[in-house]
């Protein structure tokens, strides 16, 4: 008999992670071995526990994303944990994040059972599972791909929503204020806008960014 699938989950919804304990425990061959509420413990549990599957959720309240998470996690080199996004955010700034930081797959929370199992044991293979949704995306991007925004003009586009300033911006992605204005100019091109105002508005009628 083959050993179970490990697995360790980062969610900061204690209902949700009940949810899933419970459909993990009925099932055989998988083994819930951690659970924790932040990305930080997140970090330090898939270091300790090793685990085969990290299932993580991308908005964690204060402190670590889920994406950076998701980077430092799979960043230990060979034989570091495959990482399965689990989420209710599809915008194209959480699903390329989470995809350039190294996720192996990017599930929605509304996914029924047996997509979450047959997902998991994929993310242990080391095979990519991709919601319908999220594939749409990535494809719709990689057609034309000269109207979409990179990941980090998404980033500053989110800060930008969020209501920051462009120096308070630079200051959390560790970048100069005529760095933030130059990736603005290209995002106001991209989307055919003049204002911060409109490129908000337009990002997040194309479901490019979270509506706040």
């Amino acid at each position: 008999m083959s050993e179970p699938i490990r697995i360790l989950l980062v969610d900061d919804h204690p209902v949700v992670r009940s949810g899933i304990r419970a459909m993990l425990a009925g099932r055989s061959g998988f083994a819930l071995v951690g659970e924790v509420a932040t990305g930080e413990e997140g970090v330090a549990e898939a270091r300790r526990l090793q685990p085969d599957v990290v299932l993580m959720d991308l908005r964690l309240g204060a402190g670590v994303h889920g994406s950076e998470a998701t980077r430092q996690i799979t960043s230990a080199g060979a034989g570091a944990p495959r990482v399965l996004v689990l989420t209710t955010f599809d915008t194209d700034a959480d699903i390329l994040a989470a995809i350039e930081a190294g996720a192996t797959g990017y599930l929605l929370k509304d996914a029924p059972p047996e997509k979450l199992f047959t997902a998991i044991r994929s993310a242990a293979a080391g095979d990519s599972t991709l919601a319908p949704s999220v594939a749409s995306r990535l494809l719709g991007r990689m057609r034309s791909p000269v109207a979409t925004l990179t990941a980090r003009e998404l980033q500053v586009l989110e800060l930008v929503a969020e209501g920051l300033s462009n120096r308070q911006i630079g200051k959390r992605l560790f970048l100069s204020e005529t760095t933030i204005k130059t990736h603005l100019v290209h995002i106001y091109a991209k989307l055919d806008v003049d204002s911060r105002t409109a490129a908000v508005a337009a990002a997040t009628r194309r479901g490019l960014i979270r509506a706040s």
